[in-house]
């Protein structure tokens, strides 16, 4: 589940026996890179590996190439996933407007190449996610170009991305699901072709048997984490969800 560095994060996790935690840093670099000897004690305390970790929305490209900058956060991140044990280090790259589709595309394959190459060293797996949160790289047409050059290049999925975007998220799962190395379990309703609600996975919209059948039969075998992320959830209904979710996913699993 998608959840933070804090006792209770974990202990909530493990109350609801799951499996893992992932954490997403996004903003929260520095909070998070001094709690690391905390967070691999809770880890430990609790028995819950930490199976991924992402970073959202920052502006990775400019027009001159990558950003030093940021390359360099990255890299501390991808030391702290090593640290903790973590396998999947998960990004995207933002796309410049004032430069071409091209041009765009050589910077982010130019960019995750060296992250490619850092992670290697860590035994860490780079994955780009499929949010369009100032990321171009999440669709089958950047897939295409990016990762069809990056074969070291994994991605993480999360289906409501693109049910909200007006794409197929089965025929994305169909060709390139081999290249799914984490997925998450978010629900998405959309009303007249406008999004609605993110509600619990499993009371939504999307055909969550055909996407694991589809995956499944590709030999998926990574994680599955759940996001709640609902606009009418919270509180006690949102754990409620959550506990919806687990019981749907493990009742079709079974």
């Amino acid at each position: 589940m998608i959840s933070w560095i804090r006792e209770e994060d974990f202990q909530r996790v493990k109350a609801k026996g799951l499996s893992f935690v992932e954490l997403d840093v996004n903003d929260r670099v520095k909070e998070f890179l001094d709690a690391l000897e905390q967070t691999k004690e809770y880890s430990k305390k609790y028995d819950l590996p930490v199976a991924a970790i992402g970073r959202w929305g920052s502006a990775r490209i400019d027009e001159n190439g990558i950003r030093e900058e940021e390359l360099a956060i990255e890299y501390s991140l991808i030391d702290a996933a090593a640290e903790l044990g973590t396998g999947i280090y998960i990004t995207g790259c933002n796309y410049v407007d004032s430069l071409s589709y091209y041009e765009n595309c050589s910077f982010a394959i130019a960019y995750f190449e060296k992250l490619i190459a850092y992670g290697k060293e860590k035994n860490i797996k780079i994955a780009t996610y499929n949010c369009r949160w100032n990321n171009f790289v999440c669709n089958a047409e950047a897939y295409k170009i990016i990762h069809g050059y990056l074969k070291d290049l994994y991605i993480k999925y999360d289906t409501s991305h693109c049910i909200n975007a007006g794409g197929d998220y089965l025929q994305e799962t169909r060709d390139w699901g081999k290249r799914f190395i984490h997925v998450h379990l978010k629900g998405a309703v959309k009303i007249e072709g406008k999004v609605y609600d993110n509600p619990p996975a499993g009371m939504d919209q999307t055909d969550w048997t055909s996407f694991m059948g589809i995956l499944y039969g590709l030999g998926y075998d990574g994680g599955l984490s759940i996001e709640p992320e609902s606009a009418y959830w919270h509180g006690e209904l949102s754990d409620r969800g959550v506990d919806y979710t687990i019981r749907y996913f493990r009742n079709m699993m079974i």
